[in-house]
């Protein structure tokens, strides 16, 4: 896999898969391998996917200072793989966490950014509120699902504060559209992928300046997609509407039948979305 050097020395991977323009792809978790975005969905016939592993996972190395974990940190190593590409302008997908951390480069460097798509994004980085209902509503979408009265009580409890170790793990099917086997095992593979010590240090003390970055976020040139999943409890429609107001020009896609990762769920639909966004007269650009 080809690798790359950020500015304060440590070695980054990435993997360039698929046909078409090049689109960046910044993985979620937070801190989890890349590997986790697959093809998204098949994108990969309509765009060379871009898949960095952030410092400390996948193929890049573990950084001598640990604090580099940080989001903001790692805006750097963003625009030095934006360097090593040659591009003058990325398009950039983000998945969940991974959005915080395209928000934030998208606010420090707006004019190196072609066209960005945000998937179920997390909000740290922009200070929206998601309140207990907003998941508990979304959630009762679900109401008719045979596991749904164990994962609603588990969920209450953790939307009061009040959870348990076995709570997260029984929540875990509102996150995919189909609680099965492929959904189990890719809960399962989530587990070894994450880095558990850059994940506490992501969004430690600093990392995130909200008003700052909805500042910035509202002249941002570039054209932007939020794409929402329909029962996504961690981004629900209402927040996911809120956050495309904040830039200038901006779309909402709410994907229906769709959880946390919705190229797994309906993946024609998605790849369609995606596609359509990106080809709207857009395209990265070279110097």
């Amino acid at each position: 896999m080809p690798t790359f050097t950020a500015p304060d020395g440590t070695t980054l991977a990435y993997h360039a898969t698929g046909d078409g323009p090049p689109l960046v792809c910044l993985p979620g978790g937070p801190m989890q391998d890349s590997v986790y975005l697959g093809d998204l969905g098949g994108l990969t016939a309509h765009r060379t996917l871009i898949r960095l592993d952030l410092r400390g996972t996948g193929g890049s190395a573990v950084p001598r200072d640990t604090a580099s974990y940080r989001c903001d940190r790692q805006v750097a190593d963003v625009e030095a793989l934006r360097e090593e590409l040659g591009l003058e302008r990325l398009d950039l997908l983000a998945h969940s966490a991974g959005a915080n951390l395209a928000a934030l480069y998208t606010a420090r460097h707006p004019d190196r950014v072609g066209r960005l798509a945000l998937i179920t994004p997390s909000v740290f980085a922009v200070g929206l509120d998601i309140s207990a209902e907003d998941r508990l509503e979304t959630a009762r979408l679900r109401r008719d699902e045979p596991w749904f009265a164990p994962a609603y009580a588990s969920l209450e409890a953790i939307t009061a504060g009040r959870a348990t170790a076995g709570d997260w793990d029984a929540v875990a099917p509102f996150w995919f559209a189909r609680w099965d086997d492929e959904a189990r095992a890719f809960r399962a593979a989530e587990q070894r992928q994450r880095n558990d010590e850059a994940a506490a240090r992501y969004a430690s003390d600093g990392a995130f300046d909200p008003h700052l970055t909805r500042s910035a976020l509202a002249t941002a040139p570039s054209p932007v997609l939020v794409l929402a999943g329909e029962y996504d409890v961690a981004g629900p429609v209402r927040v996911m509407k809120e956050y495309a107001g904040l830039f200038p020009s901006a779309e909402l896609v709410v994907q229906s039948g769709a959880g946390h990762f919705p190229w797994l769920d309906v993946r024609e639909r998605f790849v369609t979305a995606v596609v359509a966004f990106l080809d709207d007269g857009g395209g990265v650009s070279s110097p």
